[in-house]
């Protein structure tokens, strides 16, 4: 699970591809073919007995599996509790929208480890959930300032930013997401501007996102986004024709049928 999946845990609802920030699938699988009936049966590996799931352990699973409450009375046996634990207490209260709890583990993980840039980055995106864009914005550069390669922070800190109408600075975090990962706006959404902004905010959030599908070559998902920031009424066609960096896209059917349409409606 990578590092930073509070985003995209709150993403796939707004980001967070659930984010437990701990052990990867705690239960996989093997995958491959399936036995050969007339092959000579291979040697049975030997499995330690001594093996027992933690408490930690199960409510990592019970994350996986979006049982949020169940997983928070798992975590609630460990002893003692752990920067990382609390972390994940805070996802979870987080994810049933818990607010005041999420905010209260998160920082309970910050004060046994301040250098926990995890629960940095998900104390901003409650943060930017609840619209305190500057709350927000300091926890994404304390985070910054700990993991400075990470595309997500950038990502979420430029969305952040955008949300304060700070649109030069934004873009210049989108940019920046981009130098350290090409592929950044691949799977990339608004974040949870969504749900937490105006539309005004949720135009300024798809039209710079356009910008960046662009420079990354998904000149597809740039229309898509560009489509709903002429809904939300951040741009006209007219601006966009202006803009150096939709360049690519004059030439494209799709993107003149776009402002075509946009011009008689």
């Amino acid at each position: 699970m990578s590092r930073f999946d509070v985003r995209r845990l709150l993403m796939a609802s707004a980001v967070f591809a659930v984010l437990v920030t701990g052990p990867e699938a705690p239960f996989t699988r093997a995958q491959g073919q399936a036995p050969d009936p007339s092959a000579p049966e291979a040697p049975q590996p030997e499995f330690k007995q001594d093996f027992q799931l933690t408490p930690e352990n199960v409510g990592d699973a019970l994350m996986v599996h979006q049982r949020y409450q169940a997983a928070l009375e798992s975590y609630g046996k460990v002893t003692p509790a752990s920067s990382s634990l609390e972390n994940k207490m805070g996802i979870a209260y987080q994810m049933m929208f818990s607010s005041t709890e999420a905010e209260r583990c998160y920082k309970a993980s910050l004060k046994l480890d301040p250098q926990n840039a995890h629960a940095l980055n998900n104390l901003g995106s409650l943060y930017f959930s609840l619209r305190q864009f500057a709350e927000a914005e300091h926890m994404y550069r304390r985070a910054l300032k700990l993991e400075p390669n990470s595309a997500i922070l950038q990502m979420n800190l430029g969305t952040d930013l955008l949300a304060e109408h700070r649109y030069n600075e934004g873009w210049q975090h989108y940019q920046a997401a981009l130098t350290v990962d090409p592929h950044a706006f691949e799977n990339a959404t608004p974040l949870q501007i969504g749900s937490a902004a105006n539309a005004q905010d949720r135009g300024a959030a798809n039209y710079y996102m356009a910008r960046g599908c662009v420079r990354a070559g998904l000149m597809d998902r740039a229309i898509d986004h560009l489509r709903k920031a002429l809904m939300q009424g951040f741009t006209t066609p007219r601006k966009l024709e202006a803009d150096n960096e939709f360049a690519a896209l004059r030439d494209n059917p799709a993107f003149q049928s776009l402002l075509a349409a946009q011009r008689n409606p």
